[in-house]
């Protein structure tokens, strides 16, 4: 799993007055959450800083730098304002090697599908699947090969396995699946 590393600054302020003033200075406030023994951990980091983290498909293990305070996280969240889409808050989820995390990666397809080939046209149902794992065990996406995907055929969520990794979306939820075309249609039906 690729990495992203974040410098933030703890913050001692909270409510609503201390998060505006610190959206004003193009600061944004965060939370990470979760750990063994300690209290969740507020801080803000730059809005520029966190472009390259949130404006991607890509899933990404973020190295926080808070001065004193190192740890891994995983975005957990981000909070959008309703009408100007600014970032307001984000939420990280602190991540340990032995613990199992739960977060969404990416699917992506590989391969011609049989059915594209009869004339039938692929379509990606889910672009993301949610999974359970360790964070070594995590890939950068899932990969999918579908060239024996047949005409009318899909490939569901309980027909997908994978070393080290558990699947949470639903077993019968349709990933990717072949339509028939008109021209697919007329080619298979006798006249």
């Amino acid at each position: 799993m690729k990495t992203f590393d974040l410098k933030g600054e703890i913050r001692d302020d909270f409510g609503k007055k201390a998060a505006r003033a610190y959206r004003r200075e193009g600061l944004i406030p965060c939370v990470v959450y979760g750990g063994h023994d300690e209290k969740n951990v507020n801080f803000v980091v730059k809005s520029g800083d966190v472009r390259n983290l949130i404006y991607t498909p890509k899933i990404y293990l973020v190295n926080l730098d808070l001065g004193e305070k190192k740890m891994q996280a995983v975005l957990r969240e981000i909070q959008f304002h309703p009408v100007k889409d600014t970032i307001l808050h984000i939420d990280f989820l602190h991540v340990f090697e032995d613990v199992p995390v739960e977060i969404e990666l990416p699917v992506r397809l590989e391969g011609l599908a049989e059915g594209v080939r009869a004339g039938g046209k692929l379509s990606l149902d889910m672009r993301q699947l949610k999974v359970r794992a360790v964070p070594s065990k995590l890939p950068d996406e899932i990969v999918i090969n579908v060239e024996n995907l047949g005409l009318g055929k899909t490939i569901q969520v309980g027909d997908l396995e994978f070393d080290g990794i558990e699947l949470l979306n639903a077993k019968n939820a349709v990933v990717c699946r072949v339509h028939l075309t008109r021209a697919a249609k007329a080619a298979v039906r006798p006249e």
